[in-house]
């Protein structure tokens, strides 16, 4: 075989299969784990799972292995304690919907054989002392647990998980049916929760355990390896194909793109670009194109209601020298925390095409609470809204900079313009982010989330949504010609013409699924251009970026290694022969390895030289007004994202037209 045949790559990445089962490492889902390296967290019944993803394949200039360390997060609660713990909560109620909420879509690993699962539903008609099909004939789940692993069931009226048997199970015997049920007390679960997200104690402890320094993560790589390269049946079987891998990192140049110029106003000015953050040079200047709030409603529990009058007071200091002038609002405290009460207040209150803003502030997170505002503001009235967590205005000496941090966003939502960067394309230009997100009310449906700029400076969206049947299908192909046919119309409205050059950003897609982008999405996006913009000459890129990437890079120094500054773009040596492709470094981290964020050109006819494409990609990365500092991909990637998150999270519904010229979801 030719040294860059694709038969190759599969045949070596069998073969480091192999090598990590020499190794003893465990299989977990799609990727291995060393049991001698599980570290635990006592006081949060945590086990920490390291492991490694590696992958062979032809890049510019020969073979090479990307490997890269993971973790993964094993409760010891199993999936009975959940359904215990329902059953205690629900004072009496049908706790059954709520064990589903909490069970339904989780991964669990079996403490019998450590492999994991997807649960797909619970069948409360079954329970362990049922019978299941086996080659010897019917068994019920606790004899075959006695006889097969000498586990003892303790709960025989616990009911069963259904998962789906994995193909290579099938394939091998393992499992005779597609569906298989699992003993929830045999199972712990995996992930963390939110309730332990929002645990600021148990994340930091965890960080420390799980994000690995530049120098600590090469150490592992190298230890790895060394591992490797060491062992006498790997050595054997990797001489039989004429391999040995390298024991050192590949080393290359990359660069760093200028630091960019942020601009407000009559301001323009710099930053750190190493931090990635300009939060403290923005301070004590105007936003860039300022949005009054004349008209607006706060409204909120009466036990919050000195946290609400501190916060407004820190508001009316901070708007003013941000040239965002701030009117006192409706204030309207209600007696409990209950939704209908919440929503009366508002109909109550709010005045159509007078009221521009509502802002609730709400004693936690509850889902139940936020879809229904969020819907009633976003489908019904159309009016842009804030949500906050009372919690936040808690901490008094925390209060003017979260202040400032909302006036920013409220801004944003109302229609104004916070900052910009200097944008120096003489031809008229439109930059498109499109990402989509499951419906998590509607299994089998996705909320997709186009978003096009409509202004030069990129700082005004054009944005919209539509849903359509999950995976790639000809609805997705009318909905891109839709929404794009749409974003043309809004952008020749505002600029009395029509774009020269259109920049299409793709997020959420994976190197399998280009093929269907291809035909499915750049396509319809090509009519598009050559139907209602013929004759023009109009150019164009369509661009997939892919932050779910493996490879990290590390800056060497002759102090060791640290993270690549941000700006820092490859495009060499570990780039793909057969792609127009590089990876960028847009964003710093303050602990742990940053993560590059790879973007792949699948057509351009934009005439721009790569450079160029890089330093555009790099600057809207500066763009998105939730955060003033870089992000990992494109604002309008993150915009799109945002959007798609609200739309089919809370909303399951299109939102309110009249809002499609505003960032109403930041």
């Amino acid at each position: 075989l030719a040294p860059n045949h694709p038969e190759l790559g599969r045949l070596f990445n069998t073969q480091m299969r192999k090598n990590l089962q020499h190794l003893k490492y465990q299989l977990l889902g799609r990727y291995y784990f060393d049991q001698s390296a599980i570290s635990e967290i006592a006081q949060y019944n945590l086990q920490i799972w390291q492991g490694v993803i590696t992958s062979i394949r032809t890049y510019e200039e020969k073979l090479m292995m990307c490997v890269d360390t993971i973790s993964k997060v094993v409760r010891k609660e199993t999936a009975m304690n959940i359904i215990t713990q329902c059953f205690n909560e629900s004072r009496g109620g049908d706790f059954k919907d709520e064990v589903s909420r909490n069970l339904v879509g989780q991964i669990v690993m079996t403490n019998y054989n450590n492999r994991t699962y997807l649960i797909e539903d619970i069948d409360w008609s079954l329970n362990p002392s049922k019978t299941f099909e086996t080659k010897e004939g019917p068994i019920s789940y606790v004899q075959y647990y006695k006889k097969q692993y000498e586990i003892d069931i303790k709960d025989h009226k616990q009911p069963l998980m259904l998962c789906k048997s994995k193909e290579r199970e099938i394939r091998r015997g393992a499992s005779m049916q597609k569906n298989c049920y699992l003993v929830p007390e045999l199972c712990c679960m995996t992930g963390l929760t939110d309730r332990m997200r929002s645990n600021f104690t148990m994340m930091k402890e965890l960080a420390n355990t799980t994000k690995l320094d530049p120098g600590q993560r090469v150490r592992n790589l190298q230890q790895f390896m060394g591992k490797i390269n060491t062992h006498p049946d790997i050595s054997k079987e990797m001489n039989d194909w004429g391999l040995k891998f390298s024991s050192d990192l590949v080393k290359f140049q990359g660069r760093i793109m200028p630091e960019e110029k942020i601009c407000q106003g009559s301001y323009t000015y710099g930053y750190q670009q190493r931090t990635g953050d300009f939060s403290k040079e923005m301070r004590g200047k105007a936003m860039h194109v300022p949005f009054n709030l004349d008209n607006w409603i706060v409204i909120c529990t009466r036990m919050d209601l000195p946290k609400a009058q501190d916060f407004l007071t820190n508001l009316y200091k901070v708007c003013p020298p941000m040239g965002m002038r701030v009117n006192k609002p409706i204030l309207v405290p209600i007696e409990q925390d209950r939704i209908n009460l919440y929503l009366d207040a508002f109909k109550h209150n709010f005045q159509r095409n007078v009221t521009s803003m509502v802002c609730f502030i709400v004693p936690n997170n509850k889902k139940e609470r936020y879809d229904a505002l969020k819907k009633h503001t976003c489908l019904e009235n159309a009016v842009a809204s804030q949500v906050v967590v009372a919690r936040t205005l808690s901490k008094k000496p925390m209060l003017m900079s979260v202040a400032t941090k909302i006036g920013i966003q409220i801004n944003a939502k109302l229609g104004g313009e916070p900052w910009a960067v200097e944008i120096p394309f003489k031809m008229r230009i439109m930059i498109i982010g499109y990402d989509t997100y499951h419906d998590s009310a509607k299994k089998g449906r996705s909320a997709g989330a186009f978003v096009a700029s409509i202004n030069q400076s990129l700082t005004r969206w054009y944005s919209t949504v539509t849903f359509h049947s999950s995976g790639f299908s000809e609805e997705l192909s009318n909905h891109v010609r839709m929404n794009f046919t749409k974003a043309l119309k809004q952008y020749q409205q505002v600029n009395k013409c029509l774009p020269d050059c259109i920049i299409y950003y793709r997020d959420g897609v994976g190197d399998g699924q280009i093929k269907y982008v291809m035909e499915l999405e750049v396509k319809p996006f090509e009519d598009v251009i050559n139907s209602s913009m013929a004759g023009r000459n109009t150019r164009f890129a369509f661009i997939v970026v892919n932050k779910k990437i493996n490879p990290r890079f590390f800056h060497a120094t002759n102090n060791g290694y640290t993270n690549p500054p941000a700006g820092t773009v490859i495009d060499n040596t570990v780039t793909r022969h057969d792609r127009y492709d590089f990876f960028l470094v847009s964003q710093s981290v303050r602990q742990g390895t940053v993560a590059p964020t790879m973007y792949n050109v699948i057509k351009d006819y934009s005439n721009l030289k790569p450079e160029h494409m890089q330093r555009l990609s790099y600057k809207l990365t500066h763009m998105y007004f939730n955060w003033p500092g870089t992000i990992r991909v494109p604002a309008p990637c993150q915009y799109a994202h945002k959007l798609a998150f609200l739309s089919g999270q809370h909303l399951h519904q299109e939102p309110h037209p009249d809002l499609c010229d505003k960032l109403f979801y930041l």
